[in-house]
């Protein structure tokens, strides 16, 4: 299915859904005005990437603009400036709450100081229509394997909890398919309805697949019976992790790109893995810190670690 545009309706809606069947690329969200990524009042005439990057971004001279590959919703380009490169993606069709989200979401993980992610510098219109974001470039390397992966995302997991709850500051999406993040005190329901029962309602919606709608239904009538007596604490994740979003720097370390971040069951993670290709290696590795670190807290250290 090819992937479709998310443009804003208001402040605070989107007005076009698209679903997403296939493994999704990047995403868009509304506006917040608490966060730290704020865009001008009004476009700016001239190019606001090169005036940023001229200005605030410390270049004197923009050496080369390079084409980036591999993205699947926005054009990407390297800046080489006389400081060193941005990064920077582009869309013409797009408002600049898609990449409002993102630099949430990739400023969230950036936070918790565990696994490496691009810092975002600056959101913005493009002059006429369209948005854009810059970052920091990271020089891609190849990776070390997957053990690496899966010790630092369980460290991003575990450093990174939620006191308000299952939700995320911003609603966003995955793929172009929207996404909502609203404060929920517990689990269930949330997974029930903004994950499970929303991608549902839009599949009825799209497709008209009714057998599909009322099969959900029934799973999510009963979907509590799964985490009887599971406690749950919510947790920061990526929220789109497959292997077009996992990445190694120049140095092997494991770099994760373009989130749909939410704070969630830390399993939940683990949803896009039928084309991410973890493999043992990744799985190992992650519940051995992850349990390592729940026995280190409550001083049990004999907690089983699973072996895949």
């Amino acid at each position: 299915m090819a992937m479709q545009a998310v443009t804003l309706s208001s402040y605070y809606a989107l007005g076009h859904i698209s679903l997403q069947v296939v493994c999704p690329c990047r995403r868009a969200v509304r506006r917040n005005n608490n966060r730290p990524f704020i865009m001008a009042a009004s476009p700016l005439q001239g190019d606001p990437v090169r005036e940023w990057i001229m200005g605030e971004g410390g270049a004197s001279k923009i050496l080369k603009i390079s084409p980036v590959g591999g993205g699947c919703v926005n054009n990407a380009s390297q800046y080489q400036t006389d400081v060193g490169s941005f990064f920077v993606k582009t869309n013409r069709s797009i408002g600049p709450a898609m990449f409002e989200a993102e630099a949430v979401g990739l400023d969230a993980m950036h936070k918790t100081n565990t696994i490496r992610v691009p810092k975002p510098l600056k959101v913005g219109p493009l002059p006429g229509r369209g948005s854009y974001i810059i970052m920091e470039f990271i020089q891609f390397g190849a990776s070390r394997g997957q053990t690496e992966l899966g010790r630092k995302l369980a460290e991003m997991h575990k450093v990174g909890v939620s006191e308000k709850g299952f939700g995320f500051p911003v609603d966003n999406t995955i793929g172009s398919t929207p996404q909502q993040n609203p404060w929920t005190d517990d689990w269930i329901s949330f997974y029930g309805e903004h994950r499970l029962g929303f991608q549902l309602k839009l599949a009825q919606q799209q497709y008209r697949d009714n057998d599909v709608y009322m099969k959900g239904q029934k799973l999510l009538q009963y979907m509590h019976l799964l985490f009887k007596d599971v406690e749950i604490t919510p947790c920061l994740l990526h929220g789109d992790l497959w292997s077009g979003n996992v990445a190694a720097d120049k140095e092997g370390n494991p770099v994760i790109l373009d989130p749909a971040c939410y704070y969630g069951h830390n399993e939940a993670e683990f949803g896009m893995s039928w084309c991410a290709g973890f493999g043992s290696s990744f799985y190992n590795a992650y519940f051995e810190v992850r349990f390592f670190l729940q026995a280190f807290a409550s001083g049990s250290y004999g907690t089983y670690m699973p072996s895949f």
